[in-house]
Order: structure tokens, then sequence, then C-alpha cells
């Protein structure tokens, strides 16, 4: 059966701090602003007690991403964890580091109302974590896993990035191997992409090969579905029960509050973002500006289009009305269930362009619900 969430409310937490930047990253984050820290998780609670004052409801989820979320102080993340208003039982992530990780670190998360961590691991092989500018080792991925476990941590997601250079289908065997011996509860492989600006688009010999992904992709869906893992979104496995709760509000176009610097919000088809760095974050905070850098509004038909596509990646899938499916490029690449259509492995690798039929066919003016 497809897996039900009714669509709730969530927080984003934007911790921007990187004690290094990993050449494939493009994400808002620095590893020079240490000095921020405290102001800027301060402004953070300042934005949030403003969405409280403003009507915000009540939190069915919150995730705390960067950047290194597990870089700041333990208690300090805590103190922003406790200005948000969240119902009981919502899910608390935060993303950790291997190399941040301690006792007593994880201990503070536990005792403030974390209930979920997510590990970036990304490859247990040596030369791959190098070639990605990764600093920490699969000892302590151990170690790290090892601890939240002790704390009473039992809801563990572990991140990975396959397609990295010079790593081989064995390599990626091997890593997948040695996380499933972990037991995660949650597993993300993302394919290795090329964002433009980072110096790993500078250098074109340690681009990933799509032949080389496509084929490790099908090896991670086949290995981790024998674990137990099952596919819920393109790029995300989970053991039944266990799929990430504030994902899911995304890819249900589900209404959250982003906080901090270059954080998006999304609130009945008004979508925003923040300013992108943390000192005109914190500024704006301080002098009673709005942290609101742009933003735009979805009109009913590009709404339904877009919750549709992300409807797509989903193991729920999309109406059967939505696509056409008597075209036999579709057809090779989904699969019915009931009154829904569900992509295949082959249609997961090729998502972008069964995404675009079902544009076509939407614009075709095809009736969808």
């Amino acid at each position: 059966m497809p897996h039900v969430l009714t669509v709730g409310f969530g927080y984003y937490v934007h911790i921007p701090f990187c004690a290094q930047r990993c050449d494939y990253c493009a994400f808002a984050t620095w590893t020079d602003r240490s000095h921020l820290i405290e102001r800027y998780l301060n402004a953070c609670r300042a934005q949030i007690a403003m969405t409280v004052a403003e009507g915000a409801p009540p939190a069915t989820s919150v995730y705390f991403g960067g950047g290194t979320p597990s870089l700041v102080p333990a208690r300090a993340l805590a103190t922003v964890l406790s200005a948000v208003p969240r119902l009981d039982g919502a899910e608390v992530t935060v993303e950790c580091n291997p190399d941040n990780v301690t006792a007593d670190l994880v201990a503070t998360y536990r005792d403030a109302g974390v209930n979920r961590l997510s590990f970036g691991v990304q490859s247990m092989a040596p030369h791959v974590l190098r070639a990605l500018g990764r600093t920490h080792d699969a000892d302590n991925v151990r170690r790290s896993i090892s601890l939240a476990r002790d704390a009473g941590f039992d809801n563990v997601s572990v991140d990975l990035i396959y397609g990295a250079a010079g790593e081989s289908i064995a390599d990626w065997s091997r890593t997948l191997d040695a996380v499933l011996e972990l037991a995660p509860a949650h597993l993300s492989a993302y394919a290795l992409t090329v964002e433009p600006g980072t110096p790993l688009a500078l250098d074109a010999s340690r681009h990933p090969d799509d032949d080389d992904q496509a084929a490790k992709y099908v090896l991670a869906c086949e290995r981790l579905a024998a674990a137990g893992l099952v596919w819920y979104e393109i790029s995300n496995f989970a053991r039944p029960g266990r799929e990430c709760e504030h994902n899911l509000l995304y890819w249900r176009q589900g209404d959250y509050l982003g906080i901090g610097c270059a954080a998006h919000s999304h609130r009945g088809g008004h979508r925003w973002w923040n300013v992108r760095t943390p000192e005109r974050f914190v500024d704006a905070i301080t002098s009673g500006r709005p942290v609101e850098a742009a933003g735009e509004q979805l009109d009913e038909r590009d709404r339904t289009l877009e919750r549709l596509q992300l409807a797509l990646r989903t193991r729920d899938g999309v109406p059967r009305g939505a696509l056409p499916i008597e075209d036999i490029n579709v057809r090779r690449l989904t699969e019915s269930r009931g009154d829904r259509v569900v992509l295949t492995v082959d249609g997961r690798l090729l998502a972008n362009e069964v995404a675009m039929r079902l544009r076509q066919e939407a614009i075709a003016g095809s009736s969808i619900t």
C-alpha cells in the first residue's frame, strides 16, 4: 500500500557553518563565519518568535540542516529548538557530520527533544571520501552511529553519494554493505551532481558518468530492498514507518517555514526565501527589517502541475489521467497500481523525461486531479 501521511506543518532551520567546504557543494555555507554562531542562533530564535506571533501553527516536523548543524554547540542548538512550537510526537531531525559527534552532543540532542539523526556519510571508501573532499573516515561513521544508539536514537538516517571520481562499482557495493551492517532506519542515496561555480564544476576530469551512476543506482535499489529498506522517493529508502516526515511534507507540497539565511518557505502557494548570507540575516533581524529576499505566488494551475511533478518522484505516484500511459515510452517507464501510476526503476532513472510528458499532458488540457 502507498505510504499515507496527513500533510502537516514544518520548520526548516538552516545552519550555514562548516569546518570545510566540499568541492561539490553549492549550498549557502561558510567556513569563516564561526564568530557569528551565537548571534546567528539568537537571530533564528527571534525569527521563530515572530512566526509564532504571526500565528504559525505547531510543527509536525522540524529539520536542522546546513551546513553542519552538529558543528555549533549542542546546547545552543537546543535553545533554538525550544523556541519552535511543535505537536507531541513531532519528528525532529539534526544533520550530523561524523567528525563532530560526541557522547555529550547526542545526549544533549536527545534531552532537547531531537528524535532523528541524519549522518552525512557519503562513502565508506577512503579514496572516495578524499575525492569528495570529506574529512571523516569509516571508523568515525561507526563510532558516531554507535554513540547515537547508546544515547537512545533508534531513528538514524545515512546520506550517501555515488559517482565520485575513482569510485568503482565494487567500491560502491562495499559502501552499501558497510552501511547496511549499521542497520540504519533510513538511507538517502544521491547521484553526485555538478553544480555551477563549484570546484568540481571546474574539473571535467572528475565529472560523474551517467551510465556509471545508473548502474550504481540500480545496485542500490536491489541491495537496499533486500535489506528491508523500501524506496519511497527516487533517492530515499526507509524501513516501514521510518520515512522522513519532513521530506514527505515537501513532496506533498505542504506548508513550512524556513528559519535562517537562505532558507525557503511555502504557505498556500506563496513561496519565498530569506537573504542569503548570515551577516545580512543577523543584521535584518536585529534592525527589525524583513528577512525575505524575494518570493513568488503560484497560480492554481502551476500548483497542480508542481504537486503532480513532486508526487511523480514518490512511490505514491500520480493519478492515471496525469500521464499518457498508452504512450510506449511512458508505459515502459511506469507501472499501474490501482488508479495510480508509479515510476519503475528505469523510470526513476529517467524521471525528468517522464515529468516532461506529464507537463505536456497538463498543458494539453488533460483531466488531472
